[in-house]
């Protein structure tokens, strides 16, 4: 009985240890606008960590993973356009020996919709990854719903 007790107590220790390692340096909300009846604006907005950067969505190979927004087509609504981004700062990173284009703090990413329907929600999944001075998070996807109001 005492090997159980002791065997459950290092299990928890374990997973506990593990779950202390999962770093989220970035959190997203999403928002909307609607301009008339056929047209809005959906707001991706990151909010970053300090000493972390997010990456831009335009980036050379061999960097790494550009920020990337992928739409759920729908018969509620299109897209119009490139998702767009704020002008991004840009610096030389050894670890992949190359200049990157990074936000940090935070960020807003727009992009148009064209309505075709009431009741629109636009759904999809933002891929990113982000970096500090001695580490990267694995590319991580959040999936997102927003209410065209």
């Amino acid at each position: 009985m005492i090997k159980k007790i002791q065997l459950f107590l290092l299990l928890t220790f374990i997973t506990n240890a593990l779950n202390a390692q999962i770093l989220k340096p970035v959190k997203w909300t999403f928002a909307s606008k609607k301009l008339n009846d056929k047209e809005a604006v959906i707001f991706m907005k990151a909010t970053i960590d300090k000493g972390w950067h997010l990456y831009a969505q335009n980036m050379s190979e061999g960097g790494p993973i550009p920020t990337k927004f992928t739409f759920t087509p729908s018969k509620t609504h299109s897209i119009s356009g490139k998702t767009i981004e704020p002008k991004s700062k840009s610096s030389y990173e050894k670890v992949f020996s190359m200049n990157v284009s990074y936000f940090d703090n935070e960020v807003v990413f727009q992009q148009r919709i064209k309505l075709n329907g009431v009741n629109t929600i636009v759904k999809g999944t933002v891929e990113f990854m982000a970096c500090d001075n001695i580490q990267c998070t694995p590319p991580t996807e959040v999936d997102f719903a927003i209410q065209i109001k």
